[in-house]
C-alpha cells in the first residue's frame, strides 16, 4: 500500500519558511542540500522523526504564483497539521507573534484554526473537537 513520503509546500523564501517552521511551529530539520540558487529542504515532526517529510520548495515556476494567490485570497489553507489541542496551539502561536486568519472553531468532529505562515501561505492546524461531555 502506497504511504506518504513527502509533501511539499511552496513558500517565497526557503531560510525564512525554515526558521518559521523549525523555530515557530516546532518542526525539526531533517536534510537541508544546497541546489543551485535553491534547495533541497524537508522537514519532519519532532513527534515522528522517521515519518513523512515536508518539503520547503521554492515558489519560482510560473503556476506557482496564480495558484497560491488564489488560495490565499479565498482563505483557502494550502495543508493542514494535526495537533494535540488547537486551543493551546493558537495560545502558544500567537504569543510567538502568529497572525491567525481564522480563530479556533469547531466544525463537526474537528477544531480548527488558520494560519498565516509568513511565506505566502495559510495553514490550517486541527485536533479532535472536544467531547460536549468533557
Amino acid at each position: 500500500m502506497p504511504r506518504i513520503q513527502l509533501s511539499s509546500i511552496y513558500v517565497d523564501n526557503q531560510e525564512k519558511a525554515l526558521a518559521f517552521y523549525t523555530d515557530v511551529l516546532g518542526f525539526q530539520l531533517k536534510q537541508h542540500v544546497p541546489v543551485g540558487a535553491y534547495a533541497w529542504i524537508t522537514l519532519v515532526s519532532a513527534d515522528d522523526p522517521a515519518g513523512p517529510e515536508l518539503v520547503l520548495e521554492p515558489a519560482a515556476h510560473k503556476a506557482v504564483q496564480p495558484y497560491r494567490r488564489a488560495l490565499y485570497r479565498d482563505r483557502i489553507p494550502v495543508t493542514s497539521f494535526a495537533v494535540d489541542s488547537v486551543d493551546a496551539e493558537y495560545e502558544r502561536l500567537r504569543e510567538l507573534g502568529v497572525r491567525f486568519m481564522q480563530k479556533p472553531t469547531t466544525t463537526g468532529p474537528v477544531t480548527v484554526a488558520v494560519l498565516d505562515d509568513t511565506c505566502g501561505n495559510l495553514v490550517q492546524i486541527a485536533s479532535p473537537a472536544a467531547s460536549p461531555d468533557a
